[in-house]
């Protein structure tokens, strides 16, 4: 687990998601990957034609067909391997010395799970080429249920984080979130809260209190806050009312605040997020 690798398409969140990958390799001192993947399905390596009805014995009109797809190919491969030049101009911009640069015929998720042995953190964009308004994108949900490394979400534009929140649930992949942040150097420095959606419980107090002191035994600025209310807009407002950049959260799980990121919730967070958000599995 080395590098950080960055999704690239033709979305309006790829500047973004440079930026952010760009930021987080800086931090990080991670090698940075730019990564673009041609959809096998709206660019197959070759076209079967010969089962077509009625275009068997036009040999010639078949011909046609696989050089169009052929050359439909060609001209995303080149659209992609442009993208990726762009994309690394603006790394370069931002003080990544050398990034490198892979571009993948097939499916992004199948591409992504072979690259998981090297993997340290993904960045994809909330929106991929193919999401419009207020859209997630189509392989998002399946690349965070699919992938078992932390994934950051970027919005359309970049900020580079100063403070961040961690929806704390007393789970053990929140516990190893807690380990996660006091031992990265992504966020040395950075304020952390620590806010527990629920019943202020004894146990909830002491939890709270004892990751806030690992956190504090690392040299960072913790506090914890206890709020009751639905998880989705309860920590959303928090993160409003303390002007907090990024939302570090568990994927999946059995407690509340990991149930919501299931089906159509997760694409509810991840759509009403304005911020870059960071899911730890």
């Amino acid at each position: 687990m080395t590098d950080v690798i960055a999704c690239i398409d033709g979305s309006q969140s790829s500047p973004a998601v440079c930026d952010y990958a760009a930021w987080a390799s800086l931090r990080l001192d991670a090698p940075l990957t730019l990564l673009h993947v041609l959809d096998q399905n709206q660019y197959p390596n070759k076209a079967d034609l010969s089962g077509n009805i009625g275009l068997g014995s036009r040999e010639h009109l078949l011909e046609q067909l696989a050089a169009l797809d052929e050359q439909r190919s060609k001209l995303a491969q080149e659209q992609g391997r442009l993208m990726l030049e762009a994309a690394k101009e603006r790394v370069r911009a931002d003080g990544v010395a050398e990034p490198h640069l892979r571009q993948r015929h097939g499916n992004l998720v199948d591409s992504l799970r072979e690259l998981e042995g090297t993997m340290r953190l993904l960045v994809m964009g909330r929106q991929g080429e193919a999401s419009l308004g207020e859209q997630i994108g189509s392989h998002l949900e399946s690349v965070i249920r699919t992938l078992h490394r932390p994934i950051l979400v970027t919005p359309n534009s970049f900020q580079a984080p100063q403070s961040l929140l961690l929806a704390f649930d007393g789970s053990a992949t929140c516990r190893k979130g807690v380990e996660t942040i006091a031992d990265s150097p992504l966020f040395k420095s950075m304020p952390v809260h620590l806010l527990l959606v629920g019943a202020a419980t004894h146990d909830a107090h002491e939890q709270l209190e004892a990751a806030c002191k690992r956190l504090r035994n690392a040299g960072l600025a913790a506090q914890s806050a206890i709020r009751a209310g639905e998880v989705e807009p309860t920590l959303h407002a928090y993160q409003a009312e303390q002007g907090l950049d990024l939302l570090v959260m568990g994927a999946y799980g059995h407690s509340r605040i990991r149930q919501f990121l299931v089906g159509s919730t997760t694409a509810s967070m991840l759509r009403t997020s304005r911020t870059p958000l960071l899911l730890l599995r």
